[in-house]
This record gives structure tokens, sequence and C-alpha cells, in this order.
């Protein structure tokens, strides 16, 4: 009993799958696709997280920023400009899940990085993650306020993914933007933790514009997002003015 796919059987008879699985009904043979290893996306080589971590962290703010799940997939979608930093994305998911992620471009230009695993997405949502984060207005997981490195990870995480460096008159403004209140909320708590002051939600935003946080924003949190840290140090050799996120 070799347990091969409709597919297999095709190729080694040198037929249509078609004809196979006509064959199978006719005679009244009963198939059971969910005995393949792989099926549904089915995969023995995703490892499933059995504690949390600082890396596990930092890979929640990215999904909570630019991530999404659907049945099968879990997906961090980045910008044109951001190539360094979805190999990052990908050497994190790969550390983490201890299987292959793929980084695709699309014509746009835009990068998806993803992992294609049923249970891994099926314990992604049980952890709290949804497909539209928007819609359910999700929020952080508890479990991210447990010390101060989970939250310092999920913020550079976030940040990379859905923040902004601005340059105002007299010095630096950083924006976290997102348009689930929850966790613009969570985002405004976990940085009082950490002891920054910041702004409360404003349009969608929460802001650090005191220039002792920004710069030890920089310094403590150390964002991995290259665009965010060429804009900053841009910023103090030269005087420009806003720059928007890309």
């Amino acid at each position: 009993m070799q347990n091969k796919t409709i597919d297999e059987v095709a190729d080694i008879l040198q037929i249509k799958f078609q004809t196979v699985y006509q064959r199978l009904s006719r005679l009244g043979i009963v198939t059971c696709p969910e005995k393949k290893k792989n099926y549904q996306n089915r995969r023995c080589d995703v490892l499933i997280p059995k504690n949390y971590s600082p890396d596990l962290a930092e890979f929640f703010g990215i999904m909570l920023g630019d991530g999404h799940i659907s049945h099968f997939q879990t997906v961090i979608t980045l910008g044109t400009k951001e190539r360094s930093y979805a190999e990052y994305t990908k050497d994190l998911m790969e550390r983490i899940f201890q299987t292959h992620a793929k980084l695709i471009v699309r014509g746009s230009g835009y990068r998806d990085v993803y992992i294609g695993s049923v249970e891994l997405t099926n314990w992604l949502q049980k952890e709290g993650l949804v497909s539209n984060k928007v819609e359910k207005q999700v929020g952080v997981p508890e479990w991210i306020f447990c010390n101060n490195t989970y939250m310092e990870r999920f913020l550079r995480g976030f940040f990379d993914t859905d923040g902004s460096v601005f340059k105002l008159r007299f010095g630096f403004q950083i924006a976290f933007i997102n348009y689930s209140f929850p966790i613009l909320e969570s985002l405004q708590l976990m940085l009082k933790k950490l002891q920054y002051k910041p702004s409360g939600v404003i349009s969608h935003k929460v802001y650090l514009t005191r220039k002792l946080d920004v710069q030890r924003f920089f310094s403590e949190i150390k964002p991995a997002n290259c665009k965010h840290l060429e804009r900053y140090e841009g910023f103090k050799c030269v005087g420009v003015g806003v720059v928007n996120r890309s």
C-alpha cells in the first residue's frame, strides 16, 4: 500500500489525472487524501513554538504591522525599498519555525515573505492573530507584556513595518501607525511601561516626540529596517522636511 496521490498514479500510468479519478469512481474505490502528509498544506517540517521568546515577540510585532494570515499561509508584505529587511524577516521566520520561508517579488516591486502551513496559521490564530486586524480590531497578546525584552522586541517589529520617522523644526518624531485602536492602546501602554512619554492616540497614530525618547528608541530598540535608520541618520546630518512612509 503506497498511498500515492492521483497525480502520482497518473504520472506512473502516463494518463490524465482526470482519467484516474474517473476509473476510481467507476470501480467504487474510495480515496483518502487526508492520509497524505501534505494534505491541505499540512507539513511535518514546521516547528510550532512551545515557549515564547524575544524572536517570537518581534515576529508578532511584524505580523500586527504588515502581516496577514489566510487558511494556508502566513504572509508578511513589504515595500519596494525594503529588500534587506525582507531578507531579515525571512531569516527571523526560519529561525523561529525551523523551516524554509519563501520570498517573492511581485511585478509591482513589493515583497512577500511567507510560510505555507495550516498548522502554523491555526496556532497563530489561537495566539490571537486574525486575517483582518482592522475589521476585528485585534489587540496585542497579553504575553508580550510579561517582560521588557518582549515589549522591546515587539516594538522593534511593529515600528519596522508600521512606523515612520519625521523631522520636525526643532527635532525628530517617531510615529506608530495602525487602524486597530486596541493595538495603538497597547503600543502606548508598552511605551509607558518602558519609561517613554508617548502621545495619546491621534488620527490612528501614537507619537514619540521628546528628543531623549527618540534617541533612546533608536539606541535601545535598535530598529532593523534600514529605511528608518537611514532616514534618522540623514535627519541628524541635514535639515529636511517631513518624509512619508513607503
